[in-house]
């Protein structure tokens, strides 16, 4: 489990590298000067040269990546061009809520689908199953931008039950910031849990063909009894799979639900900065969410490896 454990985090350092190059390179090469950006078009070129000097955007593209990346190993991401504020300070206030909104809607995907998954599973073919994939289709297409607003319409605009945007803050309390995250959080879960419960389904149905299920229905096992005891189990590695990539996407690409809703997390702090051309910001959250998607792979790889020991006893 060492060796394997030590393979995957060499496997995670190489990828953090690759990607920190290719996020630098790309938001480099993208059009537009931050610093004409902030002065206008009529500004003095002198002017323009000193807030360059300032901004540090005069020093060559070798020199910036390597200050970024080495500041970004000590804790700081520099300096907003837009607000000159603290780029790790605006990540902190802003990560408080999309992390919560990520985590509340990844648990309501996973309350949804597994039972779901399973009652589709075991009655195979018949009207529960049909129901079941019937709605889960339904669910992936769908978009969650227009289900974001039918729930505004219905649940903000019309019973008055949530409030149709903004955030509230933590200091009101936990209860009132999850109130405030639950319509976003229904939004981003619908579509994941459809897409969840259909693996699950899928999953097990491969695992109910196995030899060793039949083998445990010969010695006195009910059909539920060795789905619950033996198929589950055998059946979670693809489904382990979905759900790290469900949180990453999440954590990560919640933009058009922030936008919805007004909320202000990492995916609007991006938006906003694009349009700002506020470049070390959008270079720090893209950095972070792209280390959450690969730590949260590294995570799912050992959760394979205490699930199913043949991986560990490849390595």
């Amino acid at each position: 489990m060492v060796r394997y454990t030590f393979k995957r985090l060499l496997s995670l350092l190489l990828s953090l590298a690759v990607a920190s190059l290719v996020i630098f390179a790309v938001i480099e090469v993208a059009p537009g000067d931050p610093a004409s950006f902030m002065l206008g078009m009529n500004a003095q070129p002198e002017t323009l040269a000193a807030l360059r000097t300032e901004l540090g955007l005069d020093a060559s593209k070798g020199a910036r990546y390597l200050s970024w990346v080495g500041g970004m190993l000590t804790g700081d991401f520099g300096t907003s061009y837009t607000y000159r504020t603290p780029v790790i300070g605006m990540v902190a206030d802003r990560l408080w809520v999309s992390l919560p909104l990520a985590l509340y809607a990844l648990a309501l995907s996973t309350i949804v689908a597994f039972p779901a998954g399973l009652f589709a599973a075991s009655r195979r073919g018949q009207a529960g199953d049909i129901g079941v994939m019937g709605a889960t289709q339904l669910g992936v297409a769908i978009p969650n931008f227009w289900f974001a607003m039918m729930l505004v319409l219905i649940f903000a605009i019309n019973l008055r039950w949530f409030a149709a945007g903004g955030f509230v803050g933590w200091d009101k309390g936990f209860w009132a910031g999850m109130h405030a995250l639950t319509l976003p959080a229904v939004a981003l879960a619908l579509p994941q849990a459809a897409i969840l419960a259909r693996v699950m389904r899928s999953s097990l149905l491969d695992v109910l063909g196995e030899d060793f299920m039949r083998t445990a229905r010969a010695k006195g096992l009910t059909e539920r009894q060795a789905l619950w005891r033996h198929g589950l189990r055998n059946a979670l590695i693809p489904v382990l799979t979905i759900i790290g990539l469900q949180f990453s996407f999440l954590l990560a690409g919640s933009i058009i639900i922030e936008q919805v809703f007004y909320l202000p997390g990492l995916g609007r702090l991006v938006f906003q900065s694009i349009s700002a051309r506020d470049l070390i910001v959008v270079e720090s959250v893209v950095m972070l969410l792209v280390f959450s998607v690969i730590v949260v792979n590294f995570l799912v790889d050992l959760a394979y490896a205490a699930v199913d020991p043949r991986l560990r006893s490849r390595t």
